[in-house]
């Protein structure tokens, strides 16, 4: 307690002294009995309220005791059934939680991991894919310091993510390899590479990856088929001096639709995996590609950003060029993005009534496009501000998710305010941590045409940002890609949009997304829909019900057999329905190796300071982290302050002193 307080209480006591005697003793000749009791009643209550106006503190220090956190990962994903070692790593799992001198010594923490990393209830051995770099990344993020070592149970074997042997972790890792290390002869297609589109008529590039893992020179062959019939053939001679090769065709996309294929690499006499012998892939031809101009006066990153994002998709072909030497007919191209329009862009954003994106910043000339009648003016300012995004979970005008756009890096536009007229917004203006209902992305429709405006220039940012939170471009491509799709096409907007992959493998869940609107382009969350999936190979048909989740209708499909299906959804009562098709592949990606990555699992061990052990090996591994000195208990010392009073009980008793001197005074005629 400090001193200042003991004084406060000091002060307290004389106060509480000094008023009971002013009212008591103060002029009185006599000093009955009664009075002192009164006067003590009154200098004990007032002190009392004093002391709980000063609420006293402790100081309290206490010791606490930390634990190093282990972290224990166990693979969950059907490649350990598939090598038939489910029960060997069970009994490693349950070495480690026997040992009680392990749990004395570290805080241990069970995870499971496939596609996905969680707590390890119960292990099934069902995950359809393997990624091992992002079980060790989220365990990462857990385990912020180095002192938490990480055991990984696993074949190595990773399906899907990052190579994990060349993760940036300082968590040293203990792999215990569970499966044969033994090399068998085997070939495989490794990889696979392919446009998701072309054109009729055009060729399209394919491009194979083969692997040879033996001891001897061996001849095989490698086809593409087309509906069994053979496209393209190859002798291949591959050696342990040229264990790999990449074969490279073109192909020629004969008809429109979607087309799939399946690349075959021939078995070897003794091989004991064949599964990993064959690969298939699809493909949507197009009538025509769509061809996308942006017209800018300023240099930008957000230009690469944009013709990057939208040329992602093989149909579609970027030029950008200046307003004062673009010298075509605009209209050769379906889509138009206008980039920080001045009064350079006067013969062409003027005549053009659909089918573009306005992109502004800190360049526009705003007294040219405010004169537009666009649908927006800005009562702008000389200064600019940055707008973060907020996403509209209530935008319906087609199929786009959240991305993350949250938390994306802001954009930067001129300040001022806005006025529109009727539209639809995916996302709106953010403010430091304020958000507005000012649009950063809007959607205009007059009538037959359809234009959109992205208010703030830096999307290059978005980018580069969602390629830090994926590894991939994939989203940021897909959401600049329906921008293009809907605005580029001079269709009718539909009231039924559906969403679905044209190729799964066998172990895959095959996701269904509907978008249903009313008669006013509202999202119609009364509507019942449902999807009829037929098997075109047994002619097996199945209905499922599509459930609402949040602004769209999703059903998960699993468990179908392989072969290619044609489905149809439609709205139950009404006549609205899509049809299409997608195919599942006889193949399960986990069953494509034969026995363990001893390499990766070292080369991960070797770079976190860790070391890798065997699956007999595990008590080993056991009593080297009871001995390692590196791992400690440490000690924490926690201050805390703590009241001395409990005021509800003070105030009570406050209370109770001064009814007792309010009754004795009554009594004795005081009052």
């Amino acid at each position: 307690m400090q001193s200042i307080t003991l004084l406060y209480i000091v002060l307290a006591v004389l106060i509480g002294v000094i008023i009971g005697y002013f009212q008591y003793f103060f002029k009185e000749k006599n000093t009955p009995k009664h009075t002192v009791i009164l006067f003590f009643l009154k200098s004990l209550s007032i002190f009392f309220l004093i002391l709980l106006l000063i609420n006293p503190k402790l100081i309290k220090t206490t010791t606490e005791n930390y634990k190093p956190v282990l972290s224990v990962l166990v693979d969950d994903s059907y490649s350990i059934k598939y090598l038939k070692q489910q029960e060997l790593q069970q009994k490693i799992l349950n070495s480690f939680k026997a040992n009680a001198t392990l749990k004395d010594k570290f805080d241990i923490q069970y995870f499971k991991f496939s596609e996905a990393i969680s707590v390890a209830d119960s292990i099934g051995f069902n995950g359809k894919q393997t990624n091992i770099y992002n079980a060790l990344s989220r365990v990462k993020s857990i385990q912020n310091t180095h002192k938490s070592p990480i055991i990984l149970i696993s074949d190595g074997n990773q399906t899907i993510g990052n190579d994990y042997s060349y993760i940036n972790i300082k968590n040293p890792v203990y792999p215990v390899i569970i499966g044969d290390t033994t090399k068998f002869e085997d070939i495989a297609i490794t990889q696979l590479n392919v446009n998701k589109y072309s054109y009729v008529g055009n060729n399209f590039p394919v491009e194979v990856s083969v692997l040879y893992n033996g001891n001897k020179t061996i001849d095989a062959q490698l086809g593409v088929y087309k509906k069994g019939v053979k496209v393209f053939s190859k002798a291949l001679k591959l050696s342990p001096n040229n264990k790999s090769t990449t074969i490279n065709t073109n192909l020629t996309a004969t008809s429109k639709g979607i087309h799939y294929y399946n690349v075959v690499v021939s078995k070897l006499p003794n091989e004991k995996n064949t599964v990993n012998n064959s690969k298939s892939f699809s493909l949507e031809v197009l009538d025509e590609q769509v061809k996308v101009l942006v017209l800018s006066n300023v240099l930008h990153p957000d230009l690469g950003a944009l013709k990057k994002a939208i040329e992602s998709n093989q149909q579609r072909k970027v030029t950008i060029a200046k307003p004062t030497a673009f010298k075509e007919n605009i209209d050769n191209y379906q889509f138009v993005i206008f980039y920080q329009p001045d009064r350079t862009f006067a013969n062409y954003l003027s005549k053009r009534d659909s089918n573009y994106l306005i992109v502004t910043g800190k360049n526009t000339d705003w007294n040219y496009v405010n004169r537009l009648s666009l649908g927006f003016t800005k009562s702008y300012t000389g200064q600019t501000e940055d707008y973060n995004a907020a996403y509209n979970a209530n935008f319906l005008t087609f199929l786009q998710k959240d991305i993350g756009f949250d938390d994306f890096p802001p954009l930067k536009d001129v300040f001022g305010a806005m006025n529109l007229e009727e539209h639809q917004a995916l996302l709106y203006q953010k403010i430091g941590a304020i958000e507005t209902e000012t649009p950063m992305l809007a959607f205009f429709e007059k009538g037959e045409n359809k234009y959109a405006t992205l208010f703030g220039e830096g999307i290059w940012k978005w980018r580069a940002a969602n390629f830090r939170q994926q590894n991939s471009f994939e989203y940021f491509d897909a959401f600049v890609g329906n921008i293009v799709q809907y605005l580029s096409s001079n269709e009718k907007r539909n009231r039924l949009n559906v969403s679905v992959k044209n190729l799964y493998l066998a172990n895959e869940i095959i996701n269904f997304s509907a978008l249903f609107l009313d008669s006013n382009y509202k999202f119609d969350n009364r509507a019942s829909l449902t999807v009829k999936v037929t098997n075109t190979n047994t002619n097996t048909v199945k209905e499922y019900p599509f459930s609402l989740a949040d602004n769209s209708y999703q059903v998960n499909l699993e468990n179908l057999d392989s072969g290619e299906y044609k489905y149809t959804v439609s709205v139950n009562g009404q006549s609205f329905k899509k049809t299409g098709k997608f195919k599942v592949l006889d193949y399960n990606i986990e069953e494509q190796f034969n026995s363990a990555n001893y390499y990766k699992l070292n080369q991960l061990a070797l770079k976190t300071n860790g070391k890798l052990f065997f699956s007999n090996q595990e008590e080993e591994l056991i009593n080297g982290l009871i001995n390692d000195k590196q791992y400690k208990i440490t000690q924490k010392l926690i201050t805390k302050e703590e009241s001395l009073i409990n005021w509800k009980w003070l105030l009570l008793l406050i209370a109770g002193l001064l009814a007792i001197e309010w009754f004795l005074r009554k009594y004795l005629g005081k009052i």
